[in-house]
């Protein structure tokens, strides 16, 4: 085989898009990361009017169009949410959320 040949050879393995191409052409993975980003934001607006050493442990769950979940590692931390509610729903509401529940979860595992 010359050298030649080989500089017009072509895999047979087609051009893979890259994955946000891919999310972005696949209409429920659209939707979803729509919801991944909404629901990163919202955690960004609740952060901050978290005691700091409780929003370190906060992290974002899923959004739909029953409410909004935040996951925590232990129920001490889930019950000082629970209490927080109204301050972290007024919060989200004032940025233009429509946000009408607030879940909070323990992550396990």
């Amino acid at each position: 085989m010359s050298l030649r040949s080989r500089s017009t050879f072509r895999p047979l393995v087609p051009e893979v898009p890259r994955i946000k191409e891919a999310l972005a052409q696949a209409q429920p993975l659209v939707s979803l990361m729509q919801r991944l980003q909404a629901s990163q934001a919202c955690l960004e607006v609740v952060r901050a009017v978290l005691p700091p050493a409780v929003a370190a442990y906060v992290k974002a769950g899923p959004i739909d169009d029953e409410g909004w979940t935040l996951l925590v590692p232990n129920s001490a931390l889930s019950a000082k949410l629970r209490q927080l509610q109204p301050r972290l729903l007024d919060a989200l509401q004032r940025k233009g959320f429509k946000v009408s529940a607030i879940r909070v979860r323990v992550q396990t595992g």
